[in-house]
Order: structure tokens, then sequence, then C-alpha cells
């Protein structure tokens, strides 16, 4: 290639990085310290039209959606996953109610305008009826559905039929305590089990009981642990991480766009390897930040904490407690501190195995808080939680939902997933003599699916 064509190539693609390079830009980004003040929430949800649940939503009708949604004066990013499920990325907030009131605000006028377009949100963990099948035909998303199949369909699951709720928190202090980086990387990891097992609300998949709570967390943990696992948890954090990070297996490596190529979708190529080898190119600054965003562990250190472990919460208001209650036990020195001592003792369960392929995080998902270590450690944390919230500014709409999940739920032993499989019946196809949806309703009669599913 002519010294002028490479010149505008590199320019196109970005200045090369070394190895020490982005050693030290992992480094540098991972763990942002400081006071613990700034909270965020990321909500998927599942797409579909009112009554048919099973049907799947058309690109065309999901483009309309988001175009519509364009237009609309809302705080929050909206993005579309790859299989049609909607995400509302709030702004950072200087509190919890700042987050709580906003994201609100912002779902009011988000269904508002999905109910014009005849389509609706269901918050599920995982599909129940419907198969994975991608809507979005992009450059990145037909090179991660390749890397993906390689190893069976947990991936393409993930891309396609999962909703989460992801809460983010301020990585915390430099120094050592309660509120310090360090802890509350141990404590995220530690507490996570807890949070699958009293959020769990994906039992059914395919049409059919899977025999897991969450099933999301079970397609997760199908996923290659050098994608979906965390790294060492009894290294220092920053280290630990850059090290995971960069031996970690390169989903794709994007094309010149000058090219109009497919991405490139090498096997068994880490980032290291990449930028020691400089094949098939040497690795830029882009690639990294790219590279980094493929990485799905339960717990993403992206300068702030990212949980990314809890199931889409069914109902209006759901989403508000994994939130109200993860902030609670990090936020609050006192809550935080009792957090820890409950959840400490689960580590020697976990296992050497990092989460979330550990006997511990397996347990959760299948099953809930059924398991009398998690009940008794997911009751301990909510009491706590209830009672750190007021000193953090909860409002008594939010102290009223996080109470009434702990009623309904923790203190029974149940979670989401056991409506919904009180509701299904007995062989789990949700098909009724009358032609209704099988899971039609929770047991308090609150629709699943359907028009008065989030009222």
């Amino acid at each position: 290639m002519p010294e002028g064509d490479c010149t505008k190539r590199r320019a196109r693609l970005g200045q090369a990085v070394t190895e020490a390079e982005i050693e030290a830009l992992v480094r540098g980004i991972c763990f942002k310290t400081g006071p613990p003040a700034i909270t965020g929430v990321e909500l998927e949800w599942l797409l579909h039209a009112p009554d048919a649940p099973r049907t799947p939503v058309s690109s065309a009708r999901v483009e309309a959606a988001r175009a519509a949604l364009r237009t609309k004066p809302l705080h929050s990013t909206v993005t579309v996953e790859p299989g049609g499920q909607l995400e509302l990325s709030s702004l950072p907030a200087a509190s919890l109610m700042e987050c709580v009131s906003a994201v609100s605000a912002d779902l009011a006028v988000v269904r508002d305008t999905l109910r014009s377009l005849d389509l609706t949100l269901t918050g599920l963990g995982a599909d129940p009826w419907r198969a994975p099948a991608r809507i979005l035909h992009e450059p990145r998303y037909d090179a991660m559905e390749s890397w993906f199949d390689r190893t069976g369909e947990a991936g393409r699951r993930m891309m396609c039929s999962t909703a989460s709720v992801q809460i983010c928190l301020d990585a915390g202090y430099e120094e050592p305590g309660p509120l310090g980086y360090a802890r509350r990387w141990r404590l995220a990891h530690l507490l996570g089990p807890v949070l699958v097992a009293a959020f769990a609300n994906s039992p059914l998949q395919d049409g059919r009981r899977t025999g897991w709570r969450s099933t999301r967390q079970a397609v997760w943990a199908g996923i290659d642990p050098g994608r979906s696992g965390a790294p060492a948890l009894d290294e220092e954090p920053r280290a630990a991480w850059t090290r995971h990070a960069l031996d970690a297996p390169v989903m794709c490596v994007l094309t010149d766009p000058a090219d109009e190529a497919p991405w490139l979708v090498p096997d068994g190529l880490s980032f290291r390897s990449w930028a020691r080898s400089g094949a098939p190119r040497p690795p830029t600054r882009a690639d990294l930040d790219y590279h980094l965003t493929t990485l799905f562990p339960p717990v993403r250190p992206r300068g702030h904490l990212e949980l990314r472990m809890v199931d889409a919460q069914p109902g209006e208001d759901g989403w508000i407690v994994p939130l109200a209650v993860t902030s609670a036990l990090f936020d609050d020195a006192g809550a935080a501190e009792t957090a820890y001592r409950t959840v400490k003792p689960l580590a020697e369960r976990a296992g050497a195995t990092p989460p979330p392929h550990s006997p511990l995080w397996l347990d959760a998902a299948r099953h809930g808080l059924a398991d009398p270590e998690l009940h008794e450690a997911a009751a301990a944390c909510f009491a706590a939680a209830l009672d750190a919230l007021p000193r953090l500014g909860a409002d008594s709409h939010v102290l009223s939902v996080v109470a009434a999940h702990t009623e309904r739920y923790v203190a029974r032993g149940r979670c989401p997933a056991d409506d919904l499989l009180d509701a299904a019946p007995p062989d789990g196809t949700g098909a009724h003599a009358d032609g209704t949806h099988g899971a039609g309703a929770r047991t308090d009669g609150t629709p699943l699916f359907g028009k008065d599913a989030h009222r």
C-alpha cells in the first residue's frame, strides 16, 4: 500500500498503542476514586404488542418507536438492544432520589409514546416465549453473533432475549474502609448472589420451565468465562482487572470504515497478544475502548462500578427496589459494614471459581431465596437497607416499594420468579385450554402481560 494510503488508514483507525500504554490506560480508567456521591441505572425491557407477547416485533416497528422517542425531552438515553429490547440509561445523578425521579419521569413518557404505537414494556429477565432473533444488523452485532455462535446458543440468547436492571455506583474512596474502593469491589461480588436470588425473575424460556429462577443468570454463566467471568478477587482490584482485560479474548477487530468490510472475528486472540503481535493490525485506543465494552462480568469497573446481575423487574416501579437497596448497602457506611459482615461468610461457599460460574452464584440463579443461606443474608441486607434509606433521603414512595418487596418476597423466602412459576401450568408450556397465555398473572392478580401490566 502506498505510504500516503497507509497514513490515511492510520488516521481513520487511530494511533496504535503499546502493551505498556494499554495497561496504564486500563489501570487509570477502571476505578476512579472519590466520595461516593453519584448514582445511575440502566433499565432493559422486553418490547412487544400489549396482547401479543409471543409475537416478535418487526425491526420497522422498533425503529418507529426509537424514532418517536428521539423527539421526546428525555433525561435518559434510549437505545435498542440486538433483539429489540429497549434500554434507558440514566444520566449520573447526585443522589438516589434524583436518579429515581428523573428515570420515573422518563419512563412515563416512554410508556405513553409506546402506547400510541400499540407497544408496551415488560420487566422480565428473559423472554419466556420468543426464540432469540436479532433485528439489528450492524457490523458490530454481526461480528458479536459470529463470535458467540462458536460456543453455543448462550451468547445469542444473551444478546436477543435477556433484560436487566444495571446499577451504577461510584467506585469509592482510595483509602481503606467500608466505602473504600477495594472493599466496595469485594462487597459487590459477595453481595451479587444475594441480589441474583432476591430479584430472580426469569424461570421460563421457550414457553417452558427451565429449572432456574434466573434463567438470565444461567445464560450468562453459559458464556465463555474469559468474557463473562470476574477476575481473581484475592488480588488488588486495579491489577486484577487490568490483567483480566488484557488476557480476555478479542471479540472483533474493527475494519477501516473506508473498506466497508465486515469486522474481523479472530479466534483465540487476547488483547495482550494483539498488542504484542500487531496483527492483523496494531490495536488503537478506540480498539481498547471497544474491547472493554465486550467484557460482561457481573461487576464491571468503568471508572464507577456497574452491577449487572439483577433481572429486569416486574411492575411500574419494580426497578426502584434493586436500585434503592443496592445504593443503601454501598453508600451508607453503617449499612455497608452490616452488608459486608453478612455476606463475608458466603466467600467460603463461593469457592475459588470466579463469579458467575461459582457454585454459590449458580445456586442463587437456580433456587433464588429458597436457598436458606441466601434467604438469611437477604433478610439482613434488606433490613439494613430499609434502615439506611431515610439517611440517603429516600422518600415515602421509595420506602414503601422496598418494604413491599421485602414483605412479599424476602420475608417469605420467595422471589418474583416464584410468582411466575405459581401461575404457569405444571408442564410449563403456558397454554391454557381457553387459549390464553399461561403465566398470565402473578399471585396477587397483577397481569404479567397485556395493556394493564404496568399500571
